[in-house]
């Protein structure tokens, strides 16, 4: 017999699998809320003598000749007369009068898995389920018992892993195909590119050695390609249980999707789903998640295991297209049914917040209760720092705390509500004029004041939630609950990387949490999988990157060369023109002319990038006016998704009688991410050095580091600066075939802090110091390409 792969199965996955019914309903009901939940529980948990809270329970086994391994933690366990008695509790909103001893299976064949553990490691021939039910507006407490000889907890149990044994039997049949087919998998192209086997062996090493690795990989490489390959292979080997390739981007994962279809060329047999954002792939105009305003929340749960089984018999690649279309037919929501198949794939495939975010990871991987020997491919890393800056931090704003006191009015029954926002309000009025003059403060300790203000406001909107469901007013209340609960859950996080804001606009007044030094809390984050990936063609200087992200002690590092040909790219440096933004008027001259030589040179289409909105406009009105006979494209701050995509579309045909010249920031949309192979670019334009914007944010991050290790400005600026650079001057060379210029514009790129900082396949550098050498470097680079050509 054919040895079988053990399924490891938590006690909440078993029963939701096999006992779930019913709709989602994400209003305020109360049930189970999992941050007053677990303090709550604390408080029952330390009422009674001998309550032993929070016990691990775990179980190995084999049924109908699959291996399980099944674990949870029950609330509680403690001994009642004489008996062994196994709580659950569960915090509810309802009237306690409305639960019936019968209702709620789900929490009885919980209570009843780790009560059959229990009995069974323990040789207790009888012992009692009991479900506590704590009514968090009365603290009333109801409590169901059920008194379970062995034999019937045996035969509870072994039931609903019969229920599950059709889960069981399709993932041991898909393991078993998946694996057999990665090991007959080869390497999906005739030939490796040059740096291609280096990090395939840096990546399955990581893996195998569970460790951290940060790769640099230039465009061309093949870096999805080659951190995919190895990780497959891992999970062939059983090294590695699932993949989560992470992106900040859709253009890097459509190119994991694209990798893994290349694969599946090849003989390979492994499913990968892509997640999408829920209210992109929300059906509702406006999203409801209660079953009175959204047929496909309503009765969810009983449709949801035929749409999910539906799928998994689908196609292997799992995308947005495929969830929206078996959502529809099954009536069940779009982004809970992503979300589940995700427990059957080999590979989930999705935004960096899944991971990292601590308001919403998922928490079905990564909770206690279920660990993995999962593998993190983290693409575009060098985006990573500034979104978990982002994600780790919150704000408040003082006008929404009004907002909500003047919608309640003076409403009797919004009393105390009205009263816990007033002391809050009080608060950050006290603030503001703390603010003075500069309008501005900055803490590096946490208010406890101001916290306990906003738990207290917290308690008052959670009582009101539960009492005004059916008001108008609920929804505008409930986003400024979760408003209010994001801030305290970041409050939790507060410590030394933290500092504190507090800014004054006018009658407005902001406190902020901002994460200076995110590194600790990606480097927790990582911990919840055996190994983590984490890869660019821009992560340079590659020891900043793994300091800021997470790097610690025993991570590797891997910087791989260009494979293509360095004489393919014309690398120009301007220093005769300063860029500082104190001579930005008195150079737009010069940039214009600077630009008007690259692309007077050869026709065809180009990008001019720059450090803001206002320089490239004043520099876009000058060249306008210059030479009108060059058509332009130029960004804007607020173009819409429809707008971004014709700006794009311009650019994908070779430029025909005459050029094309685009004007867009540095560090936006345009400046990395997006493929414009041969003749769609032949040509980028970078002026200035890409520094950050001076502002109380950057400047604390810059102190921070200057007491870390005395090199704040170049973590706060130079290097995401040069970053920026980076991206933009790659747009140019995309493939092998591709030949095209980079003109380099600001006098600092001569300085040896900033050459340095030159990736390898830039050494060839030239430096230019007026049009008159632009020109005459152009001249001989384009000749050249043509002689070659004849």
């Amino acid at each position: 017999m054919e040895e079988r792969t053990e399924i490891r199965l938590p006690v909440r996955q078993l029963v939701a699998l096999t006992t779930q019914s019913g709709s989602i309903d994400s209003r305020f009901a109360g049930a189970d809320r999992a941050q007053e939940g677990s303090r709550i529980h604390r408080k029952l948990q330390r009422q009674e003598e001998g309550y032993r809270p929070e016990v691990t329970l775990s179980i190995h086994l084999v049924y109908r000749d699959i291996p399980f391994w099944i674990q949870g933690r029950a609330d509680g366990i403690l001994q009642e007369e004489g008996e062994t008695v196994i709580d659950e509790i569960k915090t509810v909103a309802v009237s306690l009068d409305s639960i019936g001893p019968e209702d709620n299976a789900a929490y009885w064949a919980q209570a009843l898995c780790y009560g059959y553990i229990y009995a069974l490691q323990e040789g207790k021939e009888r012992l009692t389920l009991r479900l506590t039910y704590y009514q968090i507006d009365t603290d009333e407490i109801l409590r169901h018992r059920r008194s379970l000889d062995f034999a019937q907890l045996e035969e509870g149990f072994f039931d609903l892993l019969s229920r599950y044994q059709v889960w069981a039997d399709f993932w041991q049949g898909w393991t078993a195909q998946r694996d057999a087919s990665i090991s007959s998998t080869s390497f999906p192209f005739a030939r490796y590119r040059e740096g291609q086997r280096r990090m395939m062996g840096a990546v399955y090493k990581t893996i195998q050695e569970r460790g951290r690795l940060y790769c640099q990989a230039p465009t061309g490489v093949g870096k999805t390609i080659s951190s995919l390959f190895p990780a497959v292979k891992a999970v062939g080997e059983g090294m590695a249980e699932k993949l989560f390739y992470l992106t900040a981007k859709t253009v890097a994962r459509r190119a994991a999707e694209e990798g893994l279809v290349k694969l599946r060329e090849s003989g390979l047999r492994f499913r990968s789903v892509s997640l999408t954002a829920k209210d992109k792939i929300c059906f509702l105009e406006e999203r409801a998640c209660n079953p009175d305003d959204c047929p496909y929340a309503n009765g969810h749960f009983d449709r949801v295991s035929d749409a999910v089984m539906e799928l998994l018999h689908g196609p292997d690649g799992i995308g947005r297209e495929e969830i929206e279309a078996c959502a529809r037919k099954h009536r069940v929501c779009p982004f809970e049914l992503g979300l589940d198949v995700t427990l059957w794939s080999d590979c989930i495939i999705c935004d960096y917040n899944y991971l990292f975010d601590p308001q919403v990871y998922l928490k079905r991987f990564f909770s206690e209760e279920r660990q993995g020997d999962y593998v993190f491919l983290i693409d575009e890393a060098h985006n990573l720092a500034d979104r978990a800056r982002e994600m780790f931090s919150a704000r408040l704003y003082k006008s929404k705390v009004l907002e909500i006191k003047r919608l309640l009015g003076k409403d009797a029954g919004s009393k105390k509500l009205s009263s816990a926002l007033a002391k809050v309000n009080s608060a950050m009025v006290a603030m503001g004029k703390e603010c003075g003059e500069e309008r501005f403060l900055l803490k590096k300790e946490q208010d406890s004041d101001f916290i306990d203000r906003l738990a207290a406001l917290k308690g008052r909107c959670e009582e009101w939630l539960d009492r005004h469901k059916a008001d108008s007013r609920l929804q505008a209340v409930l986003s400024f609950y979760f408003e209010v609960n994001s801030y305290l859950k970041i409050a939790q996080l507060f410590d030394e990387r933290y500092v504190l804001f507090c800014e004054r606009r006018g009658t407005e007044v902001i406190s902020k949490q901002y994460c200076v030094d995110p590194s600790y809390l990606l480097g927790q984050a990582m911990e919840r999988g055996r190994a983590a990936v984490l890869f660019s063609a821009t992560l340079s200087p590659i020891q900043y990157f793994a300091t800021v992200l997470g790097g610690g002690e025993g991570s590797k590092v891997c910087t791989l060369p260009s494979p293509y040909p360095a004489q393919n790219l014309c690398l120009l440096v301007d220093d005769a023109i300063s860029t500082k933004y104190n001579r930005r008027e008195e150079s737009a001259a010069a940039v214009s002319e600077a630009i008007w030589q690259v692309v007077s040179a050869r026709e065809g289409n180009y990008i001019a990038y720059f450090p803001s909105y206002k320089y490239m406009e004043m520099v876009c009105e000058r060249f306008r006016d210059e030479h009108p006979e060059i058509t332009l494209a130029v960004q804007t701050g607020e173009m819409d998704e429809g707008e971004r995509e014709a700006f794009l579309a311009r650019f994908d045909a070779p430029a025909q009688g005459g050029s094309l010249l685009g004007f867009c920031v540095l560090g936006g949309i345009y400046a990395e991410g997006i493929d414009l192979q041969g003749e769609r670019l032949i040509g980028s334009i970078v002026v200035g050095v890409g520094l950050p914007q001076l502002n109380p944010e950057t400047d604390v991050i810059r102190d921070y580091y200057e007491g870390q290790n005395r090199m704040g400005f170049a973590f706060a600026y130079q290097f995401p600066g040069m970053n920026k650079v980076l991206q933009a001057a790659g747009r140019v060379i995309r493939s092998e075939g591709d030949r095209g210029v980079v003109l380099l514009i600001d006098e600092r790129f001569s300085a040896p802090r900033y050459r340095q900082l030159f990736p390898e396949h830039w050494r060839h550098a030239r430096t230019v110091r007026s049009p008159e050498a632009i020109a005459r470097s152009l001249t001989a680079f384009w000749e050249g390409e043509e002689e070659r050509a004849l």
